[in-house]
């Protein structure tokens, strides 16, 4: 059965080596001109039949075995994929970049560069360093480091001047891979080159040592840094911050913090969580609070885990009424979910206030809440404690106007 896909050239991107992922858009399709279709017969099962754009030649030389995957693909079930035109032309540059999404759309990304390959030497202004850059953004992207390092090769070998961006695309390639001597590696390369390392080349790699836990070889990273003369931007701060957080590094983060003020840089709203979770971690009160209260200040959102764990601190130093508050804060910017009800009703019960929880349930009863387990299980626990058999039995019974009473 052979499926058509119309193409449409109407798809651009903003950035020469990111694509738009909207599902809706016609970018799902190859865009060619449009009298160019595209045939995937899934009843072809052709293994070793190539990718490659046609057109009018007799003298190049036959593709058929030209896919370097196709000795492994007999085991799997793939697309036969041709294109045609009724003037047997040449891809154009937006059909050939349309159709490498196709295949990255398609899980085929290992075909890429044998795709690439073909297309450029097609024609020889296609070697360049743009068109060499953006495919190796792209295979670095889908995680195919061999074939990266291939293109990169291939880039040299045609006199091109590797970038960068491109040795920095390689670089945080491997390391986001943990192959940290690959990594580094391709950085004494390029220091061998006279390219000098940005901050962008350290910042990948801090990251990717704090992925893995490798916290002395990201301290390391940071002398380098400073030793060779890269200043720290506000992204490198932002970076040691969260991962001395995640570490529970706290007189680390908190060196880089003060730091960070001082230089008048500004806190993204990921550090202030990050720094937030780990006072929450070790149950450090007042520093809790104090970033607490700048996150809401600066109104960053709190997953239910990270306000689950303020909770818990709280009712550790026996601070129920910061139940109330934080449930109260919490409404504000998320709603009245059942995580709310639960904690102003928790600030009461653990007060053991009649009042304070005949409250809750009228604003309840008004917004037509109906209760959950946990807010029925406080409430029961709280009348028990009590002793008020007479409102626990209510309770039971799921009767708020006899709980309600005074």
């Amino acid at each position: 059965m052979e499926m058509l896909l119309n193409l449409d050239i109407s798809c651009k991107t903003t950035r020469p080596w990111r694509f738009n992922n909207n599902k809706n858009s016609l970018c799902k399709t190859l865009i060619t001109k449009t009298s160019t279709t595209l045939i995937v017969s899934s009843s072809s099962i052709n293994p070793s039949a190539p990718l490659h754009p046609k057109r009018k030649s007799q003298h190049r030389p036959p593709l058929h075995n030209a896919n370097p995957h196709s000795k492994n693909s007999t085991k799997q079930t793939t697309l036969l994929v041709e294109s045609f035109h009724e003037d047997d032309e040449d891809w154009t540059n937006d059909q050939f970049w349309a159709f490498i999404k196709f295949l990255i759309q398609t899980s085929r990304s290992k075909e890429i560069l044998q795709v690439f390959d073909l297309w450029k030497n097609l024609e020889k202004l296609r070697i360049n360093e743009f068109n060499y850059e953006k495919i190796l953004r792209l295979l670095v992207e889908e995680r195919q480091m061999e074939d990266a390092v291939s293109a990169l090769r291939g880039m040299k070998s045609h006199g091109l001047s590797p970038s960068l961006e491109i040795y920095n695309s390689v670089i945080h390639g491997f390391a986001s891979k943990g192959k940290f001597e690959d990594a580094l590696f391709y950085l004494k390369e390029m220091e061998e080159i006279n390219l000098k390392p940005d901050t962008e080349t350290y910042d990948g790699l801090i990251e990717a040592y704090g992925t893995y836990k490798m916290y002395d070889e990201m301290g390391k990273c940071v002398k380098k840094m400073e030793y060779d003369g890269c200043s720290f931007d506000h992204v490198t701060y932002n970076l040691l911050i969260r991962e001395f957080s995640r570490a529970g590094l706290l007189k680390r983060m908190e060196r880089v913090y003060q730091t960070l003020l001082s230089k008048r840089m500004d806190l993204q709203a990921s550090t202030l969580v990050a720094m937030l979770e780990s006072y929450a971690n070790f149950g450090i009160l007042d520093k809790m609070e104090k970033v607490y209260r700048r996150a809401l200040k600066s109104k960053t959102p709190l997953k239910e885990d990270l306000i689950r764990k303020l909770a818990k601190v709280y009712v550790e130093n026996h601070m129920f009424s910061r139940l109330d508050d934080l449930g109260v804060d919490l409404s504000s910017k998320v709603g009245r979910t059942d995580l709310v009800w639960c904690l102003r009703m928790l600030s009461h019960a653990h007060l053991l206030s009649r009042k304070g929880m005949n409250s809750i349930v009228h604003e309840m009863e008004l917004e037509n809440v109906p209760w959950n387990v946990t807010v029925a299980n406080i409430i029961l626990l709280a009348y028990l404690k009590m002793k008020d058999l007479k409102h626990m039995k209510a309770a039971f019974s799921g009767t708020t106007s006899t709980i309600r009473e005074t």
